[in-house]
């Protein structure tokens, strides 16, 4: 998976490309063919926010946090990515394939 990091007004230090870069590891966990992931790391006012797009076969998946520091916004973005490729991964599984084998040897 490709990692993109950048800074919106802001400068993406190093400490936070590695933490970012920590925390979106736990979505190859959860789902191996990711493609292409982009983050924006910026600040609005007081509020740090945090947006990411990933690439997936045949869909984008987009999210974003905000937080009052861009650690916890990089947590929470990594939460919401996490639920999102859950989900994408449910739908693209056949649940059905298992239920056609056992009526097939109940006959």
């Amino acid at each position: 998976m490709q990692i993109t990091i950048k800074g919106h007004q802001i400068d993406a230090t190093p400490a936070l490309r590695q933490h970012a870069e920590a925390k979106m590891e736990r979505l190859t966990r959860h789902f191996d063919h990711l493609h292409e992931l982009s983050i924006v790391l910026g600040v609005e006012k007081l509020l740090h926010k945090a947006e990411a797009t990933i690439h997936v076969s045949g869909r984008d998946l987009h999210a974003d946090a905000v937080a009052p520091d861009m650690y916890s916004a990089i947590d929470a973005l990594a939460d919401k990515l996490i639920s999102q490729v859950r989900k994408h991964k449910e739908k693209i599984t056949d649940h059905h394939r298992a239920d056609a084998q056992r009526s097939r040897k109940a006959i």
